[in-house]
């Protein structure tokens, strides 16, 4: 049984960035639903919380590229996957996030 009841309580430690995927839509624009198996996982995902940054040699604390909020997209297999009841989140480091997405 996990201690984690709430991700909130997931801080982030280094270059870590938590990331919860965007479900995809189940539904076109003009209100057909498509089955399960034609909806493939989306690499999108929102920005939950990041780490301070890594260090440098010098001791130095190295600027993070993405901050809570962001959406990204991330690569469709790596980072630790974390479970909280239903809801699956992942841990990707700054340098695995392959885009910000602009809005």
């Amino acid at each position: 049984m996990s201690l984690l009841r709430n991700v909130k309580n997931l801080a982030p430690l280094l270059d870590r960035v938590l990331v919860q995927r965007v479900k995809p839509e189940a539904k076109t624009a003009s209100g057909i639903f498509l089955p399960e198996s034609s909806v493939k996982e989306q690499n999108e995902a929102k920005v939950l919380a990041v780490g301070p940054g890594a260090v440098d040699r010098n001791g130095q604390r190295i600027p993070m590229g993405v901050t809570a909020g962001d959406r990204v997209l991330i690569p469709q297999f790596g980072g630790s996957p974390i479970k909280i009841g239903e809801d699956e989140y992942h841990l990707f480091r700054d340098s695995e996030i392959l885009a910000k997405i602009n809005e």
